[in-house]
C-alpha cells in the first residue's frame, strides 16, 4: 500500500469519526496539528450548509465521473452575473457597462458554443460583447473552449503569467481526447492585478498549488441595486503532487485569500465547479425566490470565511497525515 493511499485512509477514517460526533458551532481556538483535529475543524466549519467544499477532505481517485447528461439551463444569478456552465464545471458571465467578461470556458469548443455562446443567447445577451475571457487555471476543463471563443468574438484571453508558462512547458499529464487545445498566450497577470471593463473591476490573486498560478477572484455583484462581492476560490481539488510542501502551500493560499475576502467584505462564496459551492442546489431556490426573500447565493461574510477554513483545514489534515506516516 502506497504512502499516499495510507494518508488518504487516515483522513477518511478521521472524517468518518468526526461526522459521527461533531456539532456545528465553530470554536475560535487553535487546532492541534493532527489529522483528526484538522478534519474536525473542517467539519465544524462546514456546518450543515457547506457540504460541497467539505468533500475535499474525502479520498479522490482520479477525475470525478461526468454525468451522462451534463447540461444545465443558463441562469441569471445576479443583476450582472450569469451561470453558463454545465453540471461538472462552471462558467460564469459578468456583464459590465462596456461588455462581457467570461470566467472559464468548459472542456472544448462544442461545450463553449453550446453552453456559453448558446447560453448567453438564451439569456438575451449578445456573445459578440465578450471582451475578456479569464481562465482561472491551466487545466483543460477551464481553458478547453477558450480558443473557440477568443477567435470567434475577438476576445482577450487572461490567465496568470505563471500558468501561461506552465502550459508552455512540456505536458504535465495527458489530457482526455474531448478537451480543447491549449490556447495561445494572451494577457498575463500577476498576483493582485485588476481587470477593469466599463464599470466593473475584478481583482485577481495567485493561489497555488492546484496549478502553480491558479487565480482566485474578487467579483463585484449587484442584486436589486445592492452591492455584494463574490470570492471565487480558483482551484479546489487536491489533484497536485501529494507532497507536504504542496498541502502547506494550499492551506496558506486559502488562509491568505480568506483575509483578502474579509477585507473586501465578500459575502458570496463561488467556485468554478458547482459541486463545491452547491450552485446547482442554489439555482432552483433562486428561481423560486419571491420578493423580499433572501438570495440563496448571498450567504454572508462568515460563510465565506468558513468555506475557506474548510479548504485550509482539509489540506492541513493531509499534511498531518503525511507527517504522522513518517
Amino acid at each position: 500500500m502506497s504512502g499516499v493511499t495510507t494518508a488518504w485512509m487516515m483522513v477518511a477514517a478521521a472524517l468518518a469519526a468526526v461526522l459521527a460526533s461533531v456539532g456545528t458551532t465553530l470554536a475560535q481556538q487553535s487546532v492541534p496539528d493532527t489529522v483528526e483535529a484538522h478534519v474536525r475543524a473542517a467539519t465544524v466549519a462546514a456546518g450543515l450548509d457547506l457540504g460541497g467544499i467539505l468533500t475535499v477532505c474525502l479520498p479522490r481517485n482520479g477525475p470525478d465521473p461526468r454525468p451522462a447528461n451534463d447540461a444545465v439551463e443558463p441562469m441569471k444569478v445576479f443583476d450582472n452575473l450569469y451561470y453558463v456552465g454545465i453540471q461538472s464545471v462552471s462558467a460564469w458571465a459578468v456583464t459590465t457597462s462596456d461588455g462581457i467578461i467570461i470566467l472559464d470556458t468548459l472542456n472544448n469548443a462544442q461545450e463553449a458554443q453550446t453552453f456559453i455562446e448558446g447560453g448567453l443567447r438564451k439569456l438575451r445577451l449578445n456573445p459578440a460583447q465578450i471582451k475578456y475571457i479569464v481562465i482561472t487555471h491551466a487545466h483543460a476543463d477551464h481553458y478547453g473552449g477558450a480558443t473557440y471563443l477568443a477567435d470567434k468574438f475577438h476576445a482577450q484571453l487572461v490567465m496568470s503569467d505563471i500558468d501561461w508558462t506552465y502550459l508552455e512547458s512540456p505536458p504535465q499529464r495527458p489530457e482526455a481526447p474531448n478537451r480543447g487545445p491549449i490556447p495561445k498566450r494572451g494577457l498575463s497577470v500577476k498576483d493582485g492585478d485588476k481587470l477593469t471593463l466599463g464599470d466593473t473591476t475584478i481583482e485577481m490573486y495567485v493561489t497555488p498549488p492546484h496549478t502553480p498560478g491558479t487565480l482566485s477572484l474578487i467579483i463585484p455583484l449587484k442584486d436589486g441595486g445592492m452591492q455584494h462581492f463574490a470570492g471565487e476560490w480558483g482551484g479546489t481539488a487536491f489533484n497536485f503532487a501529494p507532497t507536504l510542501e504542496n498541502f502547506k502551500t494550499y492551506a496558506a493560499s486559502a488562509e491568505r485569500f480568506a483575509k483578502i475576502a474579509a477585507d473586501r467584505k465578500v459575502d458570496v462564496p463561488l467556485s468554478n465547479h458547482p459541486i463545491f459551492d452547491d450552485a446547482l442546489l442554489k439555482m432552483p431556490a433562486l428561481k423560486a425566490r419571491k420578493a423580499g426573500q433572501p438570495h440563496p447565493f448571498i450567504t454572508g461574510a462568515a460563510s465565506e470565511a468558513r468555506y475557506l477554513t474548510v479548504a485550509a483545514e482539509c489540506a492541513k489534515a493531509r499534511a498531518a497525515a503525511l507527517n504522522e506516516k513518517n
